[in-house]
């Protein structure tokens, strides 16, 4: 009895020891994701700045995720409107159709779609990217060279992706609507211009801005835990995959999180 009594012991012990091990090493990941941000932040105001590198990288973010971006958003388009016919044919509402277009591709889809899909290409690219340069010790040659990799690795990655989702998320918006003006057009005659004017109706200032500083954010935080993972990659080149990895599941969480409070606060304000 006293074995069996020490055996279950000792495997009680065992769990509570892989948990607590556990919550140990998440609330240390967070707190060297919160160092890693803040310093993000020191350095972002120091000299040098290196715009030549936030170009390149604006360049390589964005006219290389533009074919992606345009085929996604005209589809996205098509298939809103598509789905969306029936419902407001059987209230004999199909003349809101563009309206309601308008507002979903504009207040939520076409931000959303674009972070989702540079969090996929971009968040996994930087994520793969800078872990390489890490298990191949190239950051530490930078150092070696008295270059600032975190400078010019991470914070030039990270305005890149600030700046240039926004403009991605805006053209991808408007792809969506004329992936809509399509459908609509095959459906039923009506101007380019009639259809644009109806679907902007209903968009405010408030739907723009929101727009806009959601698509800041997304890009943001794809460009942080891209750099993050990456910097941070062990383990050879496993480490390189599971960083890539890593950066894609964590940045398209933390998306869906940040839409959400994005959408309740828009509200609050659009209520008040």
């Amino acid at each position: 009895m006293i074995a069996i009594h020490a055996c279950k012991m000792n495997k009680y012990n065992t769990k509570k020891y892989i948990l607590t091990k556990g919550l140990d090493e998440y609330f240390l990941g967070v707190h060297k994701a919160w160092k890693f941000t803040i310093l993000f932040f020191k350095e972002v105001f120091k000299r040098p700045f290196h715009f030549r590198e936030v170009i390149n990288q604006s360049f390589e973010i964005g006219l290389k995720s533009l074919a992606l971006i345009s085929l996604t958003g005209f589809i996205v388009g098509i298939v809103f409107t598509k789905q969306s016919r029936p419902s407001l044919e059987n209230f004999g509402a199909t003349s809101w159709l563009p309206s309601l277009v308008g507002i979903a591709i504009v207040r939520a889809l076409g931000p959303l779609v674009t972070a989702l899909i540079c969090a996929g290409k971009v968040g996994s690219g930087i994520g793969a990217e800078l872990g390489s340069m890490k298990v191949t010790e190239q950051i530490d040659a930078m150092e070696v060279s008295a270059i600032n990799p975190f400078k010019y690795l991470v914070v030039t990655r990270v305005i890149a992706t600030t700046i240039t989702i926004p403009v991605l998320a805006l053209y991808c918006s408007f792809i969506g609507l004329y992936g809509s003006y399509i459908n609509v057009h095959f459906e039923e005659i009506i101007s380019f211009t009639s259809f644009y004017q109806n679907a902007f109706k209903s968009i405010s200032f408030l739907d723009i801005f929101s727009s806009v500083s959601k698509s800041v954010v997304y890009g943001f935080t794809i460009g942080i835990v891209g750099t993050y993972k990456g910097f941070n990659a062990t383990l050879g080149t496993r480490g390189v995959g599971k960083a890539a990895n890593q950066a894609v599941v964590l940045a398209m969480f933390l998306i869906f999180i940040e839409e959400i409070i994005i959408v309740q606060i828009a509200n609050w304000i659009r209520y008040f």
